[in-house]
């Protein structure tokens, strides 16, 4: 399966076992990993196989920003279609043309599809029935987008499918006449952490290549590999499949999985969609990939261990903006709040888009990715933060302090105000808050949904670590503690230290343990 395969919207039965009461909802991340796009690079055009695919009519319709004023007082847009231009026989350009001679809606390499922008559309109308309709955690029509943190990487498909996403769940019928553009936040390559980012990070590019070498030196020879061989061998440049070849195994399951997703113009000879050799590769390349996060810490926390870091701070500046504002306004009004209030400077929902190597080294970093397959298009993990409504951890902070001390303390919570900076308890290790400030985690559980399906994390599976008589909702004191393990004080600091020790631990470090 390389599309998403979406399941049905969840029942009223199911929603009551889902979000069960007692449970109030205070949280939402989602990080989508992007839709169907055409191969990173053209790959076996040996085979019959076009070079040039015509899935992509956004080129039909692109737009730009334009100065429309010498001292940048106003700006206007640019409207403008995009053609493709090769070499020709001579030498000289010519039109890029599709397998039936298209010239128009030719993809880029790595491009977004047709396909792929429905397919995340689709993912954000699912969002809105669940998040808008079903639970009624995020209002219908919003008049700003502040209680929304939208974020990518800086990889054109993944901004575009968060783009679809936001704008299934918000269509432009839910957003009031004066609501202001959203604002999208992206960091540059060298700062990006949405992703494992080893062409950012010097040490984790070491351990990276260590575990492929050690990868293919496992199932280079094995009868797996034969299997692979004897069916598209005689497609290969050299003539041999190898986990470290040219392309590379992983490269192969790209080209496989792309033209698998989309049309018979762009589809390679059958024996590549061999369910036998479909296995070998998702289970060689995820192997390849991801099984450092499952032994290494270092691993995980340079190549997920900062954005687990992110998400978890911002479950945990939730929960002490929470403590604040009940001390500071003698309890609040829920009721206020939900009757429209909305707590706008306070975000409640965040939509990433990233990448499959996102998606799989967050879960398996957490030991919660055993036995699944390489993530499909529009794959997404929800992480979702819930809130003991019996609880008193209000009253019992109140207690602790007066309400004027919590009031000047830093808040914590991230919002667009602060410019990301994370302050408080937020970042702070388990093992450096006092007493009071743990109190405040109490009654606050984090659950993981990956394509609609709950995940467990070991950890989280031991006594006093979840919600009882439930393993999936773990308290955000166990989650944090095993998050804290391997988010890293300094990632940039990290990524250049330790170039010349060991790749490998001296003994296996397994991940979601605690």
């Amino acid at each position: 399966m390389t599309s998403l395969v979406p399941r049905e919207p969840y029942t009223a039965d199911e929603l009551r076992s889902l979000y069960p009461e007692g449970l109030e909802l205070q949280l939402v991340q989602v990080l989508l990993r992007h839709g169907e796009r055409t191969p990173v690079s053209a790959r076996f055009q040996n085979t019959g196989l076009h070079g040039h695919w015509p899935y992509c009519n956004a080129a039909r319709t692109l737009t730009s920003a334009v100065l429309s004023t010498s001292d940048f007082s106003k700006w206007g847009s640019l409207k403008y279609q995009r053609s493709l231009e090769t070499f020709g026989p001579d030498d000289g350009p010519v039109l890029t043309a599709g397998p039936k001679q298209e010239s128009d809606a030719i993809c880029l390499p790595g491009e977004l599809t047709d396909l792929g922008r429905k397919t995340t559309l689709e993912l954000g109308h699912r969002l809105r029935r669940l998040y808008v309709d079903q639970l009624g955690f995020m209002p219908k029509v919003i008049s700003n987008t502040d209680m929304i943190y939208l974020r990518s990487t800086p990889i054109p498909r993944a901004l575009e499918s968060m783009q679809q996403a936001f704008s299934g769940m918000y269509p432009s019928s839910a957003l009031t006449a004066d609501c202001p553009p959203p604002t999208i936040y992206q960091r540059t390559p060298a700062n990006e952490t949405l992703y494992p980012n080893d062409s950012g990070c010097r040490r984790f590019a070491h351990l990276n290549r260590a575990f492929a070498e050690r990868t293919a030196a496992r199932w280079n020879g094995s009868p797996e590999m034969r299997y692979v061989n004897k069916k598209i061998g005689k497609w290969m440049p050299d003539g041999l499949v190898a986990v470290d070849s040219r392309p590379r195994l992983s490269g192969i399951m790209d080209s496989v999985n792309a033209t698998f997703a989309h049309g018979a113009p762009t589809k390679l000879p059958a024996e590549f969609y061999d369910p036998k050799l479909r296995e070998i590769l998702d289970k060689v390349a995820v192997e390849e990939w991801f099984a450092g996060y499952t032994e290494s810490r270092e691993y995980r926390m340079l190549g997920i261990g900062a954005l687990a870091g992110d998400i978890v701070s911002r479950m945990v500046g939730n929960a002490e903006q929470a403590a604040v504002d009940a001390s500071a306004q003698g309890g609040g009004d829920d009721d206020d709040v939900r009757a429209g209030k909305e707590r706008e400077t306070g975000i409640k929902f965040a939509l990433s888009g990233c990448h499959d190597t996102t998606l799989a080294a967050l879960l398996t970093g957490l030991g919660a990715f055993k036995g699944e397959k390489w993530p499909p298009f529009t794959s997404h993990i929800a992480v979702e933060l819930f809130k003991k409504t019996e609880s008193k951890v209000e009253s019992e902070a109140e207690g602790s302090e007066d309400a004027a001390t919590l009031a000047k303390k830093p808040k914590g919570f991230w919002n667009k105000k602060s410019a990301g900076k994370l302050e408080g308890i937020a970042r702070r290790p388990m093992q450096e808050l006092t007493e009071d400030e743990k109190q405040r985690l109490e009654g606050y559980f984090v659950r993981l949904r990956y394509n609609d399906k709950v995940m467990q994390v070991p950890g989280c599976k031991l006594p006093g670590n979840h919600l009882e008589g439930d393993e999936s909702f773990c308290t955000l004191t166990a989650f944090k503690t095993l998050v804290d393990k391997f988010t890293p004080p300094n990632w940039k600091k990290a990524c250049g230290s330790n170039l010349d020790s060991p790749k490998f631990p001296p003994e296996i470090e397994p991940a979601g343990e605690l």
